[in-house]
């Protein structure tokens, strides 16, 4: 109202009073508001003539307010895209720092550097962040009290970036990982009930993005794990479930070469399943090949160092025999 009576000293009264402003050009909606202002200047010219001095004043102060309503709403309208816009710019900082981090290496800056984001809403921050937690729990510092609640904490997160974005093939390949991971906490049962559930996801990560060679990988992994299967677990999996899933080597061979011909040498996990693989294919030449190149794997992360200390274990029991 204030604003509104210093306005009002301004107007113009007299009967000469001209048509209402002319809008800005190149503003959103500028031309429906532009024959606004015509038909208005028209109705308080109109007025004007008609020596009703009181309703001219009135007419021409809900003008001038509902220009100035307008050119509000514009400031407003303007502000949240430039804070949407900043918004935008502040996730992708963080994701490209997120991202440089874990090619590094740095496991537990990543999860420093994420873990503040705990409450976010966005699926790429929260499958990250639930693969960072997953990795720190990974880690051999980490005590096994300490492990177990970290693995749940990277489930819910992954739960929630599905949730968020269901499109989103890494959501998929991280919940299906960290669905396995709490199996290990919740019995035979559950893990083998878990199982189908892991390979839908695995299944719908490679068809979002089939150029991505860890959930091809992932999916070697599903099937070495059932084709190994002791016997005793498949005892109890025929107890529980009609049709108890399953698998063979050479199946779980086809996903490893299709992961590494996708992205040769991307992972020194791959290198050593496919030796594993083929070891229990009774295939030593070509198991000596993956094993050797597994141990020669430059070590960026714990896990890399774990592997090739398999792997020259693996190659050691070779020489022994031989």
């Amino acid at each position: 109202m204030a604003l509104a009576l210093r306005l009002w000293r301004f107007l113009p009264l007299g009967r000469s009073a001209t048509p209402g402003p002319r809008l800005p050009t190149g503003t959103a909606g500028s031309r429906e508001q532009c024959v606004l202002w015509r038909l208005r200047g028209a109705e308080v010219e109109r007025m004007g003539k008609m020596g009703n001095p009181g309703a001219f004043k009135r007419s021409l102060l809900f003008s001038a307010l509902s220009y100035l309503g307008f050119e509000t709403y514009q400031v407003i309208s303007q502000a949240a895209v430039v804070h949407a816009t900043a918004k935008v710019f502040r996730v992708e900082e963080i994701l490209e720092q997120a991202d440089y981090l874990y090619e590094s290496g740095e496991t537990e800056k990543l999860y420093q550097l994420l873990s503040q984001y705990k409450e976010s809403e966005d699926a790429e921050l929260l499958w990250r962040l639930a693969r960072a937690t997953r990795d720190i729990a990974q880690l051999s510092g980490t005590s096994e009290a300490e492990k177990k609640l970290l693995v749940y904490e990277a489930l819910e997160y992954a739960k929630r970036a599905l949730e968020k974005n269901e499109s989103s093939f890494a959501a998929h390949k991280w919940y299906a990982i960290c669905i396995s991971d709490v199996g290990d906490y919740e019995g035979i049962r559950a893990k083998i009930a878990n199982a189908y559930m892991i390979k839908e996801h695995f299944e719908k990560a490679i068809e979002l993005n089939p150029k991505d060679a860890t959930a091809i990988h992932l999916m070697g992994i599903w099937c070495y794990t059932f084709a190994e299967m002791p016997w005793y677990q498949r005892r109890i999996a025929k107890m529980l479930f009609a049709t108890p899933p399953s698998s063979t080597y050479e199946e779980a061979l086809g996903y490893f070469h299709r992961a590494e011909q996708v992205d040769p040498n991307f992972y020194s996990k791959n290198l050593l399943l496919l030796g594993k693989t083929y070891l229990k294919l009774h295939n030593k030449k070509l198991a000596a090949f993956w094993l050797t190149k597994a141990k020669d794997y430059p070590a960026h992360t714990e896990e890399d160092k774990q592997i090739q200390t398999e792997a020259a274990r693996l190659l050691t029991g070779f020489s022994d025999k031989n």
